[in-house]
């Protein structure tokens, strides 16, 4: 393994070009609405109230805009949740399973077309996902395909022998192809919702911690951060695997868990070596192996799931022992950037979106939804902010 010194805490923010921080609260302001988190359940959010003429929009975010997970993840965007389709299936029924996950296919092309309509520069590759399979069994790919029928999506199976046209390695037997889904740089991908959010008239502030949340006796809340404060009508806790800790019973439903990427130095005609399409890969295990090709002929990996997170050069070691299961051909490729990141993880394995009827909403993903793209509540949200306030109106996108 040759190593690189690295001169970020990521690649995507190593080749991020330098962004303007946002100002930081302070003083005293009012809002209609505050969202805590400045990842993709915040900003979506934001953007979606924004674009349905919600006035009064304040993010706050403790760090940068894709501080955590948002901008750190491996990039996929495709349909579905943590909770595979025949459990989904066995716990809500055809119908509402149906609903639910085509849910999250409308969530993909949203995603297209906010990309296209802002202009967001995150190296978006529309080329689908492979789902290889690690076992020899050949019903684990028939049996996904025909479940993912009875909701309403086609994957093609692609057998072992064709794979290998896709991906030159002897490790998988065979795969599904799921065309409606891409990759993208997430980091880029975030600074641009926020840009489009600010357009949109959304106050987006940056390094404002919210450290104690208030309720007000004639309603509303009142937001405390290090240099400000914030009186607002309703909050939405976004916060992700990066506990907000401000109100315990919310944090206590999320695990954060976890995941490690890393990238290998450019590979140029090498690159050609593993892979011959332009398609992101994840493998059939439950911690799975993910990658994708990158622009620059990088390869990017990542993989694994644990309680905590690692040092870069504890990252680096780990995965590049991965990707040489996969492709030893890449024997001795220098490795230059490792990181990780917490993700929300629940143990129902859905997002949980849903509100108190007092004001307070949560919209949190579960570990691969982060980058699977549901209808955040930004779309789900009622159309006047004043009648947001009934119970459990943003909650059926959670199971």
């Amino acid at each position: 393994l040759m190593r690189a010194p690295l001169a970020a805490a990521s690649y995507y923010e190593a080749r991020a070009a330098a962004m303007p921080a946002y100002p930081a609260l302070t003083g005293q302001i009012e809002a209609e609405v505050a969202i805590v988190g400045g990842g993709y359940a915040g900003l979506t959010t934001a953007l979606g109230l924004a674009e349905r003429g919600q006035r009064g929009v304040l993010l706050l975010e403790a760090e940068r805009i894709g501080f955590g997970a948002s901008g750190r993840n491996g990039g996929f965007v495709f349909a579905g949740y943590s909770l595979d389709e025949h459990a989904l299936i066995t716990r809500l029924g055809v119908a509402r399973a149906r609903a639910l996950y085509q849910a999250t296919v409308q969530g993909v092309n949203l995603l297209r077309r906010r990309v296209q309509r802002y202009q967001i520069a995150c190296d978006l590759v529309d080329a689908g996902v492979l789902w290889a399979n690690w076992f020899r069994d050949a019903g684990v790919l028939t049996r996904r395909r025909d479940t993912l029928a009875q909701l309403g999506v086609e994957w093609q199976l692609i057998e072992p022998d064709a794979l290998r046209e896709w991906i030159h390695s002897a490790r998988y037997h065979g795969a599904l192809f799921e065309p409606n889904a891409m990759h993208l740089d997430p980091l880029a991908y975030a600074r641009g919702l926020a840009q489009a959010a600010i357009g949109q008239g959304v106050d987006v502030r940056e390094t404002s911690r919210v450290l104690r949340m208030e309720r007000l006796r004639g309603g509303g809340f009142r937001l405390h951060t290090g240099g400000g404060r914030a009186d607002v009508r309703q909050v939405l806790l976004a916060t992700g695997g990066y506990l907000s800790g401000l109100d315990a019973r919310i944090d206590a439903a999320v695990l954060p868990i976890a995941t490690y990427v890393m990238t290998t130095e450019p590979l140029g005609t090498r690159l050609y070596d593993c892979l011959t399409s332009e398609a992101a890969v994840y493998d059939s295990r439950f911690a799975f192996d993910y990658y994708r090709p990158l622009a620059d002929t990088r390869l990017l990996w990542g993989g694994r799931i644990a309680v905590r997170e690692r040092s870069p050069e504890d990252v680096r070691r780990l995965l590049y022992r991965d990707m040489l299961r996969v492709f030893p051909q890449l024997q001795g490729v220098r490795i230059d950037y490792g990181w990780s990141g917490l993700m929300s993880y629940a143990r129902h394995q859905m997002p949980q979106l849903g509100g108190d009827g007092k004001g307070l909403w949560w919209a949190r993903p579960s570990a691969a939804t982060a980058w699977r793209r549901p209808r955040w509540p930004g779309n789900c949200w009622p159309r006047r902010s004043r009648a947001a306030t009934r119970p459990g109106a943003s909650s059926r996108a959670s199971a």
